[in-house]
């Protein structure tokens, strides 16, 4: 089994924010494989699904962003899932809009849903799908909060759904391939 986690705020006034892609991502795999309509429990909407005959407890935390780990480390220890078992779908500040990227470990960069679910798990060991949002551009006078919480402008809106669908195809790669391989492969490929 394999735990799709899916970063995101709770709530129609975070919906279409940039902070809320990893949401997107982790909704779109479950619909394309069928996975059950998500239900409430561990603090979080989930569905115990599948992705190419591997069990997928799909996952998206509704603690708001900075408790993530308050869903994740609940729902893991429940299935008897190790880190090495978690793939976290976030948005990227360090990556251009649109590129995705997979990881394995490393730091939080000041992200806090993976701050929090690093905390919760006492290691920082598990796998990362990054979608890109890009940095504020030099225009933008307000906090880098403001910015992730904020609505991309147009042209990013017309291109999210290629984004959203490449970071699942990522994603079931990885689930089927393992992170390893679907690091080669994702992490070759540009935007």
């Amino acid at each position: 089994m394999i735990s799709l986690v899916g970063l995101g705020n709770p709530g129609p006034r975070y919906e279409a924010t940039r902070h809320n892609v990893g949401f997107l991502v982790v909704e779109r795999v479950a619909s394309s494989w069928g996975a059950p309509p998500f239900r409430a429990k561990f603090s979080s909407r989930c569905s115990l699904g599948e992705v190419s005959g591997v069990q997928v407890l799909f996952l998206l935390p509704q603690t708001f962003m900075n408790a993530s780990g308050d869903s994740v480390q609940p729902a893991l220890a429940f299935h008897r899932l190790t880190p090495a078992e978690l793939i976290v779908v976030h948005d990227e500040l360090d990556l251009p809009f649109g590129e995705v990227r997979l990881k394995v470990g490393g730091g939080h960069a000041g992200h806090n849903g993976l701050r929090s679910i690093t905390q919760r798990l006492g290691s920082d060991a598990y796998a990362r799908v990054r979608v890109g949002i890009g940095r504020p551009p030099p225009s933008f006078s307000g906090a880098v909060a403001d910015f992730v919480l904020g609505t991309p402008p147009p042209e990013e809106r017309a291109r999210l759904p290629e984004v959203i669908a490449r970071a699942a195809e990522a994603a079931e790669f990885a689930i089927r391939h393992g992170v390893e391989r679907a690091m080669n492969e994702v992490n070759r490929k540009k935007a």
